[in-house]
């Protein structure tokens, strides 16, 4: 699975109930892009999440 390049998020693993208590296991993935940002003044394809978009944390190339 992706992670962001950035702050390292990842997918997290957990446990699902369902109405009688039954589990089953599933995954929260989160939302990460592909974009083009400056690193060191050259343009380069990073997996970004969106929370780290929002933040401003990546100077995206235009």
């Amino acid at each position: 699975m992706l992670k962001c390049d950035i702050c390292g998020k990842g997918p997290l693993a957990g446990y699902q109930y369902s109405h009688s208590h039954r589990k089953s296991i599933r995954k929260w993935k989160p939302n990460i892009k592909k974009v083009r940002a400056i690193v060191d003044g050259t343009p380069v394809r990073l997996h970004v999440c969106t929370k780290c978009l929002k933040a401003g944390k990546v100077q995206r190339a235009l």
